[in-house]
């Protein structure tokens, strides 16, 4: 997949896929240590989840949603695995939690990252998912989950496609 804008557009009101983790998964099975190599979200990305789930590049599709347990991202800090997630076509993950540095390196390149117990335990692998980003709704099977939503402060991040970008317009301004 190429790289991907995950701004709310991209799911707002579109029906997409739910790809299910259990929790503590690590960054290095969502990016595997030899390829640290590389830097590039076009070259990072055809290597997402490739340690857990080897088949997942050939199924993901632009927008779909990551749902997983608690601690999401836990290992190594690099910034390697949410980009090579977000390169991956994910709009978003929900999680019942994630580790901390994951969570703000998430934030950071501007991949939606969400905290939602509840439809982590209501979803299965598959299903079919409508968001609003913006809003931190999301269907699944009828029923609409609430995440808390972002401050406006990052969901200004989110929007402008990571940190990187939201101070160059932010730098612009003044």
């Amino acid at each position: 997949m190429s790289s991907a804008s995950t701004s709310s557009s991209i799911m707002s009101g579109t029906t997409r896929t739910i790809h299910l983790y259990g929790a503590n998964i690590d960054t290095d099975v969502i990016l595997p240590g030899k390829y640290l190599n590389l830097y590039t979200p076009e070259d990072l990305g055809p290597h997402c989840m490739e340690g857990l789930d080897p088949g997942f590049i050939q199924r993901v599709r632009l927008g779909d949603v990551i749902i997983a347990g608690s601690n999401f991202g836990t290992g190594s800090s690099r910034e390697h695995a949410p980009i090579a997630i977000k390169a991956a076509g994910i709009s978003c993950i929900i999680a019942t939690s994630y580790a901390r540095i994951f969570y703000r390196n998430a934030i950071n390149i501007g991949l939606p990252v969400f905290e939602c117990a509840d439809i982590v335990t209501a979803v299965k692998h598959g299903d079919a998912i409508e968001a609003d980003i913006a809003k931190g709704l999301f269907t699944v099977n009828g029923v609409v989950f609430q995440a808390k939503p972002f401050p406006p402060y990052i969901q200004g991040i989110i929007d402008a496609g990571g940190l990187v970008p939201f101070v160059s317009r932010q730098l612009k301004r003044a």
